[in-house]
């Protein structure tokens, strides 16, 4: 068999490829099974017939209220002027709620509106009118009205109505079993203590959770090594046992990516390569008449793909189509690139500010999991678009309930662990916390253009050697406050021991150091060029100063990694990762808070918190912070600004 490289056979746009594939399963005769089940095991079953009721419901004429059964026309005439006595068992009958109607009876008057006389007596004060307080045969259901029709996912109410409708078994579309077959000799089971070169194994786990959210049954196979053989022999005995087989990695042209020439030899590759962004070397097959899907590694572009091509596969298989996700209209907050050709899947945080929605795009990186975590909706970026313009209206297809999302706190600015502890306690609240970490100035900016409630600053003025104010003055068109959150120490982060001897900033500039730094408009960064030009050091003298991480602990984990020797941030960071800390200097980190959004929900909650004793505990705990004068609160008025 020829292993060689292989290039993508083409680049076909998603819809053309989904339409291929399911031609190609229709033309192998791949389609649902129906099987019956009971009605209690129907819960999240899809109907495929239409379901009639086998009785009415209620199947007799039942009481609805406590009280006596009568006969409507035998009560006419009564009232409080002109009471009317029933003799029990003959003209009245005392029934409960539910009970059969006695024969010769039409109406029921409430226990509350009679009056018992005697033992034998009772006397009312108003006439009945017929099927009063009755429930008559049929109500709800008549016997041989279709009650489900084919298409409906069963939820509790559709088991209720079943089952009062004298239906026990119910026909269902069979959910399609689905194996995931994971690739690649560097793949581990998780663990706490991968070895260098080794990838945990997470995929799998990703894809089968959505496979059971879609309807599928999942089913994980042990990791395949690359090895054509015995990749083959997983995916035969898959396809003999599954209606669904996913490959994942092994679909790109790598010298070890078998999956191509393997579905080549066992069936039909109906596409190899698809225009989309991530996830282009997507493979879709046809073997042994089932479909087979080769999915890139990278988890974004796993997800992307399995949400593309198998969730649509799946819901074929229960008869009916995927659930169309709420879609909103937003504000772009950043400008985005994208290549010609391909459609773009970008992540985004979307929040409400004001009365407007804003999209705040998300790392771009295929391997970033996390961002899938963080991330409330998607933005398509078209293939015949470079990219959307800053402050472009674009829709977003929201992967979080609406509600979530339109309640949410949004905070744009400096990144600190701090708000991490916010956004876990607001959440116990009820309030959503939306960041994004674009750096402080990108964050003041971002307040000025109405896309944030709140952002993390920590700008050190090197006129003043003041904090925040003079950059709020500077660039900030509308009145705020700054509310103190912490003071911590920034310093660099080194391994354990310091082996390189790091002390100052005069270090960075040895040949023999590595360093790694913020982006642009981070504070920190500021912090370092201006210590650079004290120091006398050009950025060009320091290897690695265009090398930009967005958060603290991404230096940390790149000195961590030993892909960098030190870095500059904050103590937690080097705590939070068994680093060393040598520290620099103690800087102030505040909330930037418009006036127009003081009175936030999310914004009182996090007031109330500063001010707590035991969040202040929480957070000194973290190492490298200190709480003294958290919550103080610096108002800032822009006729305070300096005139140009």
């Amino acid at each position: 068999m020829d292993q060689r490289r292989k290039i993508y056979l083409e680049s076909v746009p998603a819809a053309e490829a989904l339409e291929r594939f399911l031609a190609a399963l229709d033309a192998a005769g791949w389609r649902g099974e129906v099987e019956e089940v009971p009605v209690d095991e129907a819960l999240g079953r899809w109907t495929a017939r239409p379901v009639l009721a086998a009785i009415s419901a209620p199947h007799y004429n039942a009481a609805a209220m406590d009280g006596i059964a009568v006969r409507a026309e035998a009560t006419f005439g009564a009232s409080e002027t002109s009471p009317r006595r029933l003799r029990l068992g003959q003209e009245a009958f005392w029934v409960d709620t539910g009970d059969p109607l006695p024969p010769g009876t039409d109406a029921v008057i409430m226990v509350e509106e009679v009056n018992r006389v005697g033992p034998e007596e009772v006397e009312i004060y108003a006439a009945a009118s017929p099927w009063q307080h009755v429930r008559p045969i049929g109500e709800d259901i008549v016997a041989t009205e279709m009650v489900v029709p084919p298409g409906t996912c069963l939820r509790p109410p559709e088991i209720g109505a079943l089952l009062a409708a004298g239906v026990t078994r119910v026909a269902v579309w069979r959910r399609p079993r689905v194996t995931f077959i994971p690739t690649g000799t560097e793949l581990v089971e998780p663990t706490d203590r991968p070895g260098p070169g080794e990838i945990i194994e997470f995929n799998s786990r990703v894809i089968l959770g959505e496979v059971a959210q879609w309807g599928g049954v999942p089913v994980r196979h042990p990791i395949v090594r690359d090895d054509y053989e015995a990749l083959k022999a997983a995916i035969q005995a898959a396809v003999a046992t599954s209606d669904v087989v996913v490959v994942n990695a092994g679909s790109s042209a790598g010298s070890e990516d078998y999956t191509v020439h393997v579905l080549q030899e066992l069936g039909q590759v109906v596409v190899h390569g698809v225009a989309i962004r991530p996830g282009k070397p997507t493979m879709l097959a046809v073997v042994a008449g089932k479909p087979v899907l080769g999915l890139p590694g990278y988890p974004v572009s796993t997800w992307v793909t399995a949400d593309l091509f198998l969730r649509p596969l799946i819901y074929r298989f229960l008869g009916t189509r995927p659930p169309e996700r709420p879609r909103v209209r937003a504000r772009l907050t950043r400008r985005i690139t994208s290549p010609m050709g391909v459609q773009d899947f970008v992540r985004v945080r979307v929040g409400q500010v004001g009365e407007r929605l804003v999209a705040t795009p998300m790392a771009r990186g295929a391997g970033t999991i996390s961002t899938l975590v963080r991330c409330e909706g998607l933005l398509v970026v078209p293939e015949h678009l470079e990219g959307i313009e800053e402050g472009t209206e674009v829709e977003v297809e929201l992967l979080r309930p609406p509600e979530e999302v339109l309640g949410a706190l949004v905070a744009v600015g400096s990144h600190d662990i701090v708000l991490d502890l916010l956004a876990a306690h607001l959440r116990r609240r009820g309030i959503g916390f939306s960041s994004a970490h674009v750096g402080s100035l990108g964050g003041i900016t971002a307040l000025r253009r109405g896309e944030a409630h709140l952002a993390g600053v920590h700008l050190l003025d090197e006129a003043t050697g003041e904090y925040n104010l003079p950059y709020v003055r500077r660039y900030l068109d509308r009145p705020a406050y700054l509310v103190l959150l912490c003071r911590r120490e920034q310093g660099f982060l080194v391994p354990p021991g310091n082996p390189k001897g790091i002390r100052d900033f005069k270090d960075l500039a040895r040949p023999d150091v590595r360093f790694v730094n913020r982006q642009r408009g981070a504070g920190t960064r500021l912090l370092l060029d201006y210590e650079l030009r004290r120091a006398g050091i050009a950025p060009a003298q320091v290897q690695g100063y265009r090398r930009e991480e967005f958060t603290h602990l991404a230096v940390a984990a790149a000195v961590k990694a030993g892909d960098a020797d030190t870095g500059l941030g904050i103590r937690a960071a080097a705590q939070a990762l068994g680093l060393d800390f040598v520290p620099v200097t103690e800087e102030e980190y505040e909330l930037l808070i418009p006036a127009e959004h003081w009175q936030h929900p999310g914004v009182q909650a996090i007031l109330e918190l500063i001010r707590d004793p035991a969040f202040r505990a929480e957070v000194e705990a973290l190492g490298g912070y200190s709480m003294a004068d958290a919550g103080r609160i610096r108002e800032f008025r822009p006729e305070e600004a300096p005139r140009p």
